[in-house]
C-alpha cells in the first residue's frame, strides 16, 4: 500500500503545523551528526529576538527519532518549525 504524504492541515486554530527545514544524519565515521538546512524554507521561518539584540530560528527535533538515527534505526529524521 503507498505512502500518503500528504500534509493535514490543522483543523482548528490550537493545533499547529510543522514547516519541514531540514534533516540531521549521522556523519559517516559515526561522531558527528550532520546537519542540512534548506536556505529557502530556512528564510521563511519566524524568529525571535533576545533582550540583547541576537535573533534566533526556533527549530525542533523528535528525540525518539533522534535516538534512532544514533542507534542506526534509521538513517534521517526532520529538523521542523512549529508554526501555531
Amino acid at each position: 500500500m503507498p505512502k500518503n504524504n500528504e500534509k493535514k492541515m490543522p483543523e482548528n486554530e490550537h493545533e499547529t503545523t510543522n514547516i519541514l527545514v531540514g534533516y540531521v544524519r549521522k556523519s559517516n565515521a559515526g561522531g558527528a551528526l550532520k546537519i542540512s538546512i534548506n536556505t529557502d524554507a530556512f528564510s521563511d521561518c519566524s524568529t525571535y529576538v533576545t533582550s540583547d539584540g541576537q535573533a534566533y530560528v526556533p527549530l525542533v527535533m523528535s528525540l525518539n527519532a533522534l535516538e534512532k538515527v544514533l542507534n542506526g534505526e534509521r538513517a534521517v529524521t526532520t529538523v521542523t518549525q512549529l508554526q501555531d
